[in-house]
């Protein structure tokens, strides 16, 4: 493991940018930022249209290592090129950004309150693609919608099963167990989800650590003793549904949690913007998103 990457992730003074729009989403991001589906007619071209789009962020004097520690990319972005040089490559030695790798497949169906992560294909193979090309970490998302006692440490056990993994594979997984923002029980399901978790960590063998993306806790400063764990390198905070102003404000009451926004982040951009205006969008957007993960 990248021993300044690592120095960067646990102690930068900074976010993560989500920039791992899948098949799934990547209709979405590219409808927000003025590309209907009349601009792709395959799923091929439709990668295409979203590379551009990342890299026109990527490559804006917005985006760099003084406010962002890293990135999480989709998996099909690591084959691509950025300026002529391999995308994990640029992020890192050219704008200072610690790259991670979106890891899972998408979600099951809902059961008991919540969604697991749909099985990952051939997950080996993946990890070793990933550090060959010198990527930090990875990410993988569950969902919990209820505080189900039993969906929720099932949700923890797989976040920590998969871990694992990524773990022996030598990469820094970050575990993402989102509570939906609009959940009716979101405060039992958090309080269900920090006990599932902390189960876990302490069971960790020394010296190893994980990070965590979680949504905003509707407790102030919630996470505290997560985030103080030795077992913790870092705990970053999704947007999950909130504007970016909104999440912004509640992020800053949250000591030591510090941003992993996508859709948040990219709020304002537009492909018909000229340079100068989508570089001016893009730097409001991130100095508010760096002035509430540093409050």
């Amino acid at each position: 493991m990248n021993e300044q990457q690592l120095h960067k992730v646990r102690e930068g003074q900074g976010f993560i940018a989500a920039l791992d729009q899948s098949g799934g989403s990547s209709p979405r991001a590219l409808q927000a930022y003025g590309l209907g589906g009349d601009s792709y007619s395959s799923p091929a071209e439709m990668f295409d249209r979203i590379h551009e789009m990342r890299t026109r962020i990527i490559t804006s004097p917005a985006f760099d290592g003084t406010r962002l520690n890293g990135a999480i990319l989709f998996e099909d972005t690591l084959g691509r090129q950025i300026e002529g040089r391999g995308a994990v490559d640029y992020l890192w030695n050219a704008k200072g950004v610690v790259p991670f790798l979106k890891a899972d497949e998408g979600l099951r169906e809902q059961e008991r309150g919540v969604q697991l992560m749909a099985p990952i294909t051939g997950l080996a193979d993946r990890l070793a693609k990933a550090r060959e090309r010198d990527v930090f970490g990875t990410k993988m998302r569950s969902v919990v919608h209820d505080a189900d006692p039993d969906g929720v440490k099932a949700v923890a056990d797989q976040q920590f099963a998969v871990g694992h993994q990524i773990l022996e594979a030598g990469l820094m997984p970050i575990l993402e167990p989102e509570v939906n923002i609009n959940s009716p029980r979101k405060q039992e399901a958090e309080y269900l989800l920090l006990e599932a978790v902390f189960d876990h960590l302490d069971a960790l063998p020394e010296g190893r650590q994980v990070m965590f993306k979680l949504s905003i806790p509707t407790e102030d400063g919630f996470y505290s003793e997560l985030i103080a764990h030795p077992r913790t390198a870092r705990v970053v905070a999704l947007s999950g549904g909130y504007s970016r102003a909104e999440a912004n404000l509640r992020l800053a009451r949250q000591p030591g949690m510090s941003a992993s926004f996508s859709r948040a982040l990219l709020e304002g951009l537009h492909v018909r913007q000229s340079e100068a205006d989508f570089d001016r969008t893009l730097d409001e957007s991130v100095e508010a998103i760096f002035r509430a993960s540093v409050t």
